[in-house]
């Protein structure tokens, strides 16, 4: 069974915007940091925006900052990652973790602990 789903994407214009979900049907999403991470065609899987769990702490990799916006609503479990200004590098699977142990900065750096798990991912397509 998927714990954690994400979904939306899709194709984009380059310079559009497009928003992803991530959704949690565990019990503990509320106590749980939640990173979203991509990984392009033959390049490591990066992190590149993370929330602490209560929602008040993010962290953003320098390669999206000022472009992507991570939230989260504990009481429908359920992050976004808003995506806006977007560029052909952009393009990879997406995919969001959580975990219950690390900070979101770490979470970022260094993907799940073992007290924590991946979701499935999506594909965003930044293409004209």
């Amino acid at each position: 069974e998927v714990q954690l789903q994400a979904s939306g994407g899709g194709l984009v214009q380059p310079g559009g915007s497009t928003r992803i979900s991530c959704v949690d049907s565990g019990l503990r999403f509320g106590d749980s940091a939640i990173g979203f991470f991509r990984q392009a065609p033959g390049k490591e899987r990066e992190g590149i925006a993370c929330i602490s769990s209560g929602g008040s702490v993010t962290y953003y990799s320098e390669s999206v900052k000022g472009r992507f916006d991570i939230s989260k609503d504990n009481a429908h479990r359920t992050a976004w990652l808003q995506m806006t200004n977007l560029k052909p590098e952009d393009t990879a699977i997406y995919y969001c973790a959580a975990d219950l142990q690390r900070i979101s900065s770490v979470l970022c750096e260094s993907g799940p602990s073992s007290l924590g798990y991946w979701g499935q991912g999506t594909q965003v397509t930044v293409s004209s």
